[in-house]
C-alpha cells in the first residue's frame, strides 16, 4: 500500500514537471516564430568610423547593388584617399566596384561615395534582412606626404533595402 503511494506521488510529480515543461517550449516556440528571439532584428542600424571620418548617412541596398555612404572628412587636414575597400565578415568575400578615390578632400567638407556592382545575393544580402560591410579607407595628410599613410577602419550594420 505505501509503494503504491509513493509511485502515485512520483508519477503526479513526472506529470506536472512534464506539463510545465510542455508549456516552456511551446512559449520559446511562439516567440521564434514571431521573431522576438532573433536578436539582429532588435539591433540598431548603425555606421562606425574612428574619429577621423563622421558617418552623415548610408545605406546597403541589394536591390540596385550598391553601398552608399556619406563621410565628413574630420581628420583637421586636407588628405587625399589612396584606397577605398569594402568587405564583409561572411565565407563568401562581399566586392563591389569602388568610386574613384577622393583626391585632396579638404577638411571639413562631406564627400558621397557609392560603391556600384556589388555582390549582394552572393553575400546572402536579403531585403528587409540586417547586413554588414565592412570598409577601409587608407589615406595620408596633403602637408605630411605620402609616405606617412593612415588607415580607418569602419563598419555599416544597417537594414538593407
Amino acid at each position: 500500500m505505501a509503494f503504491e503511494r509513493k509511485s502515485q506521488a512520483a508519477l503526479e510529480f513526472l506529470t506536472t514537471y512534464g506539463w510545465a515543461f510542455l508549456i516552456i517550449l511551446i512559449m520559446i516556440g511562439t516567440l521564434a516564430y514571431f521573431g522576438i528571439l532573433s536578436p539582429s532584428k532588435l539591433l540598431p542600424n548603425r555606421c562606425n568610423f574612428p574619429a577621423e571620418f563622421e558617418c552623415v548617412d548610408y545605406q546597403i541596398d541589394a536591390t540596385n547593388n550598391e553601398v552608399r555612404l556619406r563621410l565628413k572628412n574630420s581628420v583637421g587636414e586636407t588628405i587625399t584617399v589612396t584606397a577605398l575597400t569594402e568587405s564583409s565578415e561572411g565565407t563568401t568575400p562581399f566586392a563591389c566596384t569602388n568610386p574613384a578615390n577622393p583626391v585632396n578632400w579638404a577638411s571639413g567638407t562631406t564627400l558621397d561615395l557609392t560603391f556600384t556592382g556589388c555582390n549582394s545575393a552572393a553575400v546572402g544580402f536579403v531585403t528587409g534582412d540586417k547586413g554588414k560591410v565592412l570598409l577601409t579607407i587608407d589615406y595620408y595628410e596633403v602637408k605630411s606626404g605620402a609616405a606617412y599613410g593612415k588607415q580607418a577602419r569602419g563598419e555599416i550594420y544597417s537594414t538593407i533595402v
